[in-house]
């Protein structure tokens, strides 16, 4: 009798232990956040910022508000450097872009689930094993970016220039995109939304997604399609993060080709930078 009373103490105090470090973890991340909240944006932040295409076109209050969101992505998120120094113009940037995307979708506006973000000084070289009739290959790869899980990778060299100057295509936008599209559980090209607008969006995206994957397959006609290009055929979840990349840097071109698709995107991101 002796032991299991002296077991349910110890496991009795280990329980109170445990709730303890939970409130007393609780109480520091709090504070942690409101100091982090009462930082001053520094000029140099907004130098870096206003190099950017969308800064200088945000409303006054919405700078305020991306101004806090990027003070608290870079002081909650860790920033790895492989083979090179992360600079602060890195993190403002990248955390700009990201927080772009959700500056009237989320309220704190900070992926949550987003522990790591590991910035390479160049585009990196990547190996993959390919089956194609039974017959493997190996074959090397150019990755400017991913995605996995609570990390995202960036190539700085690609990603500077994209921030900096409208291009097709923008490799901070593409892999927050996937990061956004990961917030409800899956990676499937549908984001987080409200039931009542599921149907909408999967009917759009569904039947553009089809008809691209069929142009792709025959690689010829392309038509409009050349605007989405063949990546974007590769699964939903691409096709999300291209779709994402036109929206804001060729929006008239998309707004143009597939007002549809522009028009679900403007739904879901409530942010407009035409050309």
């Amino acid at each position: 009798m002796d032991y299991y009373f002296s077991l349910f103490i110890f496991l009795f105090m280990i329980g109170i232990a445990a709730i303890a470090l939970f409130a007393i973890s609780s109480i520091y991340e709090k504070y942690r956040l409101k100091n982090i909240s009462h930082l001053p944006f520094l000029k140099e932040y907004e130098d870096f910022l206003v190099k950017t295409p969308h800064y200088c076109r945000l409303s006054d209050e919405d700078k305020q508000r991306i101004q806090r969101s990027i003070l608290l992505f870079i002081n909650t998120k860790e920033f790895i450097g492989v083979h090179h120094y992360v600079t602060m113009e890195m993190k403002i940037v990248i955390a700009f872009y990201a927080c772009l995307l959700l500056l009237h979708v989320s309220e704190d506006n900070c992926y949550d689930n987003l522990k790591t973000i590991i910035i390479y000084p160049n585009t990196i070289i990547t190996k993959e094993i390919r089956s194609n009739g039974g017959i493997y290959t190996n074959e090397k790869f150019l990755l400017e970016g991913q995605s996995i899980n609570d990390t995202v990778i960036i190539s700085w060299h690609e990603a500077k220039k994209e921030a900096y100057h409208l291009h097709r295509n923008n490799v901070i936008i593409h892999e927050f995109a996937h990061e956004i599209d990961f917030m409800d559980g899956e990676i499937d090209g549908v984001p987080p939304m409200a039931k009542s607008k599921y149907a909408s969006w999967a009917h759009t995206l569904g039947k553009n997604f089809s008809a691209l994957s069929k142009v792709a397959l025959k690689n010829r006609e392309w038509g409009k399609y050349k605007l989405l290009g063949s990546y974007a055929a590769t699964n939903e979840a691409e096709f999300f993060a291209v779709i994402t990349e036109l929206f804001f840097e060729k929006p008239n071109s998309l707004k143009q080709n597939f007002p549809d698709i522009y028009n679900e995107l403007l739904d879901f991101y409530k942010i407009e930078f035409l050309e």
